[in-house]
């Protein structure tokens, strides 16, 4: 509550200070309170110049073009309200701060003390308008250009450091949000520039209007003669104009410094940068001196100036050299010691700094030379982007965080060859022709039109390669067509979710149960009592098998706590599971209707064949199987085989619905032959759910 109220208190006091400076222009100020304000500008410029010194980075003075608009205004604003007091008294303004920058520049009113006076006025004004704001203004434009055209570059290179797992999520979110502030900033510095040199701009039509008012209302109005009104109005209005100019001169530089500062190290701010690149090397010190020693013993120039100036130098030289050589022993004394940990020198170099193991990527997708520019930034870097998708849906349906993919490209395949692989071994492989659109009849094809045939490598299904040129052709023909980003993407969808068991390893385990720990500390705690991680895998394991997603974890352990005390068998467990998921299972599968009704479509099984299946069980250390004889197997094969693909013709997905301590054995005897079959038991089915049969399954006669 207390930052929050604090927070608040910040935000009406900056919306009353930027109604106040609007203020200023308008009502009229007393003398003291003008020069507390004039005070209060000078200082203000001050803090702004030291932030942007002692910032190490554009982005952390993000708010820095909004103050720079609050202070022009405000400096404005004080420009306008001592003009009309300067013009209102006269020889009656007891204005301290500007009779005091007046009398320090002016001198007297003499006419050589006015001369001189004008002059470094004009000369601060020429300064600030060609030299500093010209030059921050056009810095700001190429800045602002160049970072805008950067920023897809940047926020796609970003994206490929999160694929490759060189950083986190969070990490990618903190990195390109810092993308978007720096193009934000550099793009309101190129319109916020604009206020300072308008500024200058106003100030010397200000500067200009007093003098020439001033003698009006001095000579005309105020019965003095023209002498006395130029040294009383040009002496307050230089005073004026040198005291508004100074805060301005003071934005101009940090305004330039802010939009001229480059890349620096982590922290770094432009005093530590400047320290750290003139230490570099000790020579330039040297040639500096000596070029001081020469021009002093020239004759004419002060010797007692460069001569000891020159000393300084080498003296900085020598002192730099010491202090560089000493850093090189260092970190050779570092380096070395590092070596001498890894091991003996005596042996063999190529022994030396090897690890005792030699780790393997979680996932890693390897290209061939032609398909690098699928990856490049520079072209777009399509697959990146599908990649990090296909990631985040995997996380939503299966419920398992797939780790970061490494791509890196690979000579020995073929150039339009790609591999998938986890924990290096190799789970699948496909061809992509660039430059071509792969197409497939979902149904809808109305004219067959000709093209190379292949398949598709996610799910084999028949389809042609056709040049780019012809993929409208395609699609007004009725065929779905894929570019080449969306084919390895979806492949490696389907590879993931057949291989979601191999990729859940128990170090994934412990870290899903220490983010439960924080909410629901009784589950994880009972769980973790009952059973080991290995076991914990093993059910996560049993369940993706079978695409059943993991998402829902609670439900997954407190069924696990429920039966810890009657069991430990994977198989059991997998089942009881299943059963309190039923409802998720069954709504994967099930059709849903306009009236919200969820209607599964499922195929029963002959109940003789079942009790033979149920007969044949036998335990074995990897769970139950069903020893079922060779020709009743074969014959179980093929009217499974024939019932699905007549199924499959009416356009239905085959489901098949057997009794809870059979549906195992039917997973486990079709799992070689058809291993993508969904088999679930009459306990999942939630109530709610419509059941529509299909058909029997006759074995045998």
């Amino acid at each position: 509550m207390a930052g929050k109220s604090q927070r608040n208190f910040t935000d009406v006091f900056m919306a009353a200070a930027v109604v106040v400076v609007i203020a200023m222009i308008i009502i009229p100020l007393p003398t003291p309170l003008l020069d507390a304000l004039m005070a209060l500008n000078v200082l203000s410029s001050v803090l702004i110049l030291l932030l942007v010194i002692f910032s190490s980075r554009a982005i952390d003075f993000s708010s820095f073009p909004t103050v720079l608009l609050i202070s022009t205004v405000f400096g404005l604003g004080l420009n306008v309200s001592s003009t009309r007091l300067i013009l209102s008294n006269g020889t009656q303004f007891n204005g301290k701060m500007v009779k005091a920058f007046s009398n320090f520049v002016v001198g007297s009113n003499d006419t050589k003390g006015l001369v001189v006076g004008l002059v470094i006025f004009i000369i601060i004004i020429a300064v600030q308008t060609f030299v500093i704001t010209k030059g921050a203004t056009r810095v700001a434009e190429v800045a602002a250009r160049f970072t805008l055209d950067a920023m897809p570059q940047k926020q796609m290179a970003a994206e490929q450091e999160y694929n490759s797992g060189v950083i986190t999520e969070d990490e990618l979110k903190v990195k390109k949000n810092d993308i978007q502030r720096e193009a934000d900033f550099y793009g309101n510095m190129d319109g916020a520039s604009k206020f300072v040199s308008g500024n200058v701009k106003v100030g010397i039509f200000i500067t200009i209007l007093n003098v020439v008012a001033g003698l009006i209302i001095g000579v005309g109005f105020g019965n003095e003669d023209f002498a006395s009104a130029v040294g009383i109005y040009t002496s307050l209005t230089i005073g004026d104009g040198l005291l508004s100019q100074l805060p301005s001169l003071l934005i101009s530089f940090a305004t330039g410094l802010i939009v001229t500062r480059s890349a620096s190290e982590q922290g770094a701010t432009l005093g530590s940068d400047i320290k750290k690149q003139f230490s570099q090397s000790s020579l330039i010190y040297y040639v500096g001196g000596a070029v001081m020693f020469l021009i002093g013993i020239l004759p004419g120039f002060p010797w007692y100036i460069l001569i000891p100036l020159g000393v300084a130098l080498f003296y900085v030289g020598w002192r730099l050299g010491r202090l560089n050589k000493k850093a090189a022993v260092a970190v050779a004394a570092e380096k070395s010691g590092q070596k001498a940990a890894g091991g003996s020198t005596s042996q063999a170099p190529s022994s030396t700094n090897m690890s005792p193991i030699a780790p393997l990527d979680p996932l890693s997708l390897e290209l061939g030379y032609v398909l690098i520019p699928l990856v490049d930034k520079d072209k777009g870097a399509e697959l990146l982007e599908r990649v990090m998708r296909m990631r985040r849906e995997a996380a939503l349906d299966l419920g398992l965080v797939v780790p970061s993919i490494r791509i890196i490209d690979n000579i020995s395949l073929d150039p339009s060859e790609y591999s998938f692989k986890i924990k290096g071994v190799e789970v699948g492989r496909g061809k992509i022709r660039m430059g071509c659109y792969m197409c497939m009849n979902a149904g809808g094809v109305i004219k067959e039109i000709q093209g190379d045939p292949t398949r598709d490598p996610a799910f084999g299904l028949p389809a042609i390669w056709v040049p780019e040129k012809r993929r409208e052709e395609a699609e007004r023909a009725g065929y779905a067509v894929v570019d080449p980003p969306t084919i390895i993407a979806t492949h490696l969808t389907e590879l993931i979710k057949r291989h979601a068991s191999e990729i859940l390893g128990r170090q994934e385990v412990q870290s899903i149960i220490d983010a439960l720990k924080k909410d629901y500390p009784a589950v994880t705690e009972e769980v973790t009592k009952l059973f080991t991680l290995g076991e914990i895998q093993k059910v996560m394991q049993g369940l993706l098998n079978e695409q059943v997603s993991v998402r829902n974890m609670v439900v997954i352990l407190e069924t696990m706590a429920d039966y810890g005390n009657v069991t430990k068998k994977t198989d059991i467990l997998v089942e009881r599971v299943r059963e309190a998921l039923g409802r998720q299972i069954c709504l994967q599968y099930a059709e849903t209707d306009n009236n919200d009704v969820h209607t599964l479509k499922v195929l029963t099984v002959d109940v003789g064949f079942l009790n033979k299946l149920v007969e044949s069980r036998v335990e074995t250390t990897n769970g139950p199987m069903a020893a079922l004889e060779p020709a009743l197997h074969r014959s179980w094969i093929a009217s499974l085989s024939g019932t699905i693909a007549s199924i499959r013709e009416k356009g239905f997905m085959p489901v098949i619905m057997c009794p809870s301590e059979a549906r195992l054995l039917v997973k486990k005897s079709t799992e070689r032959e058809i291993p993508s079959l969904v088999v679930i038991s009459a306990s999942e089915i939630a109530p709610d759910i419509h059941v529509e049969r299909l058909g029997e399954i006759k074995v045998g006669d």
